[in-house]
């Protein structure tokens, strides 16, 4: 059997496991929120018992424990906050400018939806389903990265029920998932970058009152796009200027 064939094999049948654990999210969250009766460390447990799965798989595909290295994780971590704090700019400002502070919003649900989301689903996602395919294999980028997007963007349909939004949402979250899978190649496997983006662009939406699910409207869409642009423009510039050539072209994409 080929390298590209059995790391495939091995990341969609990691991956499939990862999603049944996943459909006992609840029942596996209440259990331990009994016993720890701390309800984001049991959010968080519940999130590392779901990855099982993944890790086991990394670990089967390298033939070793440095799970951390493999999945994008040993890389700077500093690195990835500062990029992402500048990166975000433009949707802090625009939230600033244009909409209040949610007032609503409690700790426990920024680092639910924020930091939780931020770090899981890019492990999950790009760290493991995406990365391991595209950076271990011969297998392109648009190939690597179109399972993933299809089924992070599924993941979040339960947010409307009205067809014209969840046309909205699964797009917005499709081009999501394509845009952080590229740059945490772009910036040398570092899933901190994404990580931080995902937490950073998530809070932006959260703390301000821009809207209840992830398609928004007009104005924060429109600092939603410059944050994106921003962000490619300035990577692009930064690897033209040291001379880096981008991971993804024409002999990568596919």
């Amino acid at each position: 059997m080929n390298k590209t064939l059995r790391i495939s094999i091995i990341v969609f049948l990691s991956f499939l496991t990862y999603y049944v654990v996943f459909e006992f999210f609840e029942k596996i969250f209440t259990t331990i929120d009994i016993l720890v009766k701390f309800r984001i460390i049991s959010y968080i447990i519940t999130y590392i018992i779901a990855g099982i799965p993944l890790f086991i798989g990394t670990t089967i595909i390298h033939k070793d424990y440095k799970i951390f290295r493999y999945l994008g994780l040993k890389a700077s971590f500093l690195k990835g906050f500062l990029l992402a704090i500048i990166f975000t700019l433009p949707m802090f400002t625009g939230g600033f400018m244009f909409f209040q502070v949610n007032h609503k919003i409690t700790i426990p649900a920024i680092i639910q939806l924020t930091v939780c989301a931020g770090l899981f689903e890019e492990l999950y996602f790009r760290g493991f389903l995406f990365g391991q395919i595209f950076r271990y294999t011969k297998i392109g980028f648009i190939p690597s990265i179109l399972l993933g997007a299809l089924l992070f963007a599924s993941g979040h349909l339960y947010q409307s029920t009205e067809i014209s939004v969840l046309t909205g949402v699964f797009l917005t979250t499709f081009m999501g998932a394509i845009f952080f899978a590229w740059l945490y190649i772009e910036w040398n496997y570092n899933l901190w970058v994404p990580v931080c983006m995902h937490f950073l662009m998530n809070l932006s939406w959260e703390i301000f009152t821009v809207s209840e699910n992830a398609l928004g409207g007009v104005t924060s869409n429109v600092f939603r796009g410059a944050t994106i642009a921003f962000a490619i423009v300035a990577t692009i510039m930064y690897k033209k200027r040291h001379g880096i050539k981008l991971e993804v072209n024409r002999k990568t994409l596919w």
